[in-house]
């Protein structure tokens, strides 16, 4: 049985006890409180045409997400309607999460080490997906590199964006922050 009371996930613990010395020395930050640290990460599955046909397709994408992430997804909605694609405002249309704390940081450790090397033909991720403001976005094509999904049981693939949120004021921070956590960047 597992204390959750002791607990502290491996990354979190990484990063208080190597990490934020390493990026304090790197980048010369005179106050603890300037260094980069995770903020929060959101996964989303939009599930596009197959929502419209059938509106179960969305449901399902809510359970995947929720197996994945370790907390449950909410749906999301169509804002406008759009003839031309049949959708109306208000259908679901995919899912979505925002993971925080101990879970954002079990989710990243399970990305980095479990997930990434197992999508096929994966050369690390792209090093210039950042937004100018530190934070970094990617995207996978199959969410059943996640071992939490059994494969059997599967009726769809979806594809998923993952957003990593930060508090690094630039890119450059942030990319140190992200390779300091052993993310595969390829350039």
């Amino acid at each position: 049985m597992l204390d959750t009371a002791n607990y502290t996930p491996r990354l979190k613990a990484f990063y208080t006890d190597t990490v934020r010395a390493a990026l304090k020395e790197e980048f010369g930050y005179r106050n603890d409180m300037q260094i980069p640290r995770l903020d929060k990460i959101v996964l989303n599955i939009g599930c596009g045409a197959e929502a419209v046909r059938d509106s179960k397709k969305a449901r399902s994408a809510v359970e995947d997400l929720s197996v994945i992430a370790g907390q449950r997804a909410v749906m999301t909605r169509a804002k406008k309607s759009i003839a031309g694609f049949r959708v109306r405002e208000g259908m679901p249309m995919g899912a979505k999460v925002t993971l925080r704390g101990d879970r954002m940081y079990e989710f990243l450790d399970r990305l980095i080490n479990i997930a990434l090397p197992r999508v096929r033909d994966f050369r690390g991720v792209s090093g210039k997906s950042f937004d100018g403001r530190g934070n970094y976005a990617l995207g996978l094509k199959e969410h059943i590199v996640f071992p939490e999904i059994d494969f059997d049981k599967v009726d769809e693939i979806w594809g998923m964006d993952i957003i990593i949120c930060t508090t690094a004021h630039t890119d450059a921070e942030a990319k140190a922050l992200l390779k300091h956590f052993n993310m595969p960047f390829n350039s």
